[in-house]
């Protein structure tokens, strides 16, 4: 069960930086710096340095593997993707679909419970999630509630899965801040 990348998405990612003469200046106009197709992963910018920002740094910190999580102490910010389930498949194969597919980011271990759907994971972040296109089930353990358009899901390291209402996958921005899980 491949997915592929879906230039028609739109996704741009626009960077900043200052130049040797001190002037801000476009460092990087185009693309998803690293792409994920099985998870649906489009990664913008990865930061894990604490202090000052280095505003003329010029490297890509969107490159790298995609991992799920943020580095330790760091952000990390990216489009997903949630498709509706392809028709046809068993619930065996979705199941072990979303299991190969949550090991190959860094997370096998984030999904202590996919009772309520196979894609039920958690990460110890605090993430700003905003539904940019399409109509999603925000499915929790105890609750779910469907979100629309310009909806903003502050996500506190609690177990989640999304569900697309629908038929046209769902475009998500989502800004990932690592943070111990407090539990």
């Amino acid at each position: 069960m491949s997915q592929q990348h879906d230039p028609a998405m739109g996704l741009r990612r626009i960077v900043t930086g200052t130049n040797a003469a001190g002037r801000s200046h476009i460092l990087i106009d185009g693309p998803p710096a690293e792409t994920h197709d099985v998870a649906s992963l489009h990664e913008i910018w990865t930061d894990a340095a604490s202090g000052p920002i280095d505003r003329a740094a010029a490297e890509d910190l969107g490159k790298g593997k995609v991992q799920l999580t943020p580095p330790p102490g760091g952000v990390k910010i990216r489009w997903f993707i949630v498709r509706p389930r392809p028709e046809g498949i068993s619930d065996a194969e979705f199941r072990s679909f979303v299991k190969d597919a949550f090991a190959d980011i860094g997370a096998a271990d984030h999904q202590p419970d996919t009772t309520r759907h196979a894609a039920m994971h958690l990460t110890p972040s605090l993430d700003a999630i905003i539904l940019i296109r399409g109509r999603v089930r925000l499915i929790l353990d105890e609750e779910e509630t469907v979100i629309s358009p310009g909806d903003v899901v502050v996500q506190r390291a609690t177990n989640h899965a999304w569900v697309v209402e629908g038929d046209a996958p769902a475009l998500f921005v989502a800004v990932l801040i690592d943070r111990e899980d407090g539990s």
